[in-house]
Formats: C-alpha cells, sequence, structure tokens
C-alpha cells in the first residue's frame, strides 16, 4: 500500500471509537537502519491554532489493528501505550 492510499483514512481509537485524526496530518518515524515504519506521530488540534503548544500523541506501527477502506483502527490501551 502507497502512502497516498493512506492519507485520506482517518486514524479510529478501537477502545473509545474516538476519531483521533487523519493519516494525512501524522508524521511518520522510520528506522535509518531498516527503512521500516516505526510510529507516526498525530498532532492534536487547536482551534485555529490559538492557545496552548500543540501536544502530539505518537502510535506505534504495532498499536494499528486494521486499515479499512476508509479508516485506520488503533489499539493504544491494550498495550499500555496510553496513560502510562
Amino acid at each position: 500500500m502507497r502512502l497516498s492510499q493512506l492519507s485520506g483514512k482517518e486514524i479510529i481509537d478501537l477502545e473509545n471509537g474516538e476519531r483521533m485524526g487523519l493519516v494525512g496530518q501524522a508524521d511518520l518515524v522510520i528506522s535509518e537502519h531498516t527503512g521500516m515504519i516505526e510510529s507516526m506521530i498525530l498532532p492534536t488540534s487547536s482551534f485555529l491554532g490559538m492557545g496552548k503548544k500543540r501536544e502530539e500523541i505518537v502510535i506505534p506501527w504495532d498499536a494499528i489493528r486494521k486499515i479499512g477502506p476508509e479508516m485506520m483502527i488503533i489499539e493504544l490501551r491494550q498495550r499500555g501505550y496510553v496513560g502510562e
């Protein structure tokens, strides 16, 4: 699958069904040794870029459970990626 095919997909958290953003908004962390994708860094949104400094959500590549035609389902809580 090409990155261009992923870019318009919504990222949905399996735990609560929350829409986290679009893959096209994320930066990819790629291993310089293997060339494999390690994780995605998704910026949290703020209203018109105003307010607090934007934080980021790091989504490890192995947290992805399913990539469908319109969305990508991720599971962060099960693996301990969030809140620990």
